[in-house]
């Protein structure tokens, strides 16, 4: 069964509620769970193993709007808009890619201009920036 840890830290399973696991390495998790269900189960045995990593809201990277699959991203060391622009797919055709907005959650919701379209479609990499945590890419739609 695969449980996903909410924005609290915690993870619900059957029989098991509320367990913090946030900060958790899998074997520490897994031996949690199994101390928790042995009011109900002799002997559980239980192997947690990590499909996917996103982080806190602090260590994430998201895009919004008109990308071609928006979605929230892991932060990492040294990562760029051009990765960024790589694991979303790109913009839509739909997207005003040059009125993209980067908010920077860390320089208390900053705002800087992005010009994604030129990035992408023209190699531009002056609009190549790095990213920090916290980061939000918002692209919108063009008028036209």
């Amino acid at each position: 069964m695969m449980v996903p840890v909410r924005p609290d830290g915690k993870i619900t399973t059957p029989l098991v509620e509320d367990l913090p696991a946030a900060g958790r390495d899998a074997s520490t998790l897994a031996r949690e769970i199994e101390k928790a269900l042995a009011k109900y189960i002799r002997d559980p045995v239980v192997t947690v193993i990590v499909s996917n990593f996103v982080g806190p809201y602090s260590e994430q990277v998201r895009v919004v709007g008109e990308a071609a699959k928006p979605m929230t991203l892991p932060f990492k060391q040294k990562m760029t808009m051009l990765d960024l622009m790589i694991a979303v797919g790109g913009i839509t055709d739909f997207a005003d890619g040059n009125r993209a907005v980067l908010l920077r959650t860390s320089e208390n919701g900053k705002q800087y201009s992005v010009r994604l379209r030129d990035l992408i479609k023209r190699g531009d990499v002056s609009a190549n920036v790095e990213l920090k945590p916290g980061d939000v890419l918002i692209i919108p739609q063009s008028w036209f």
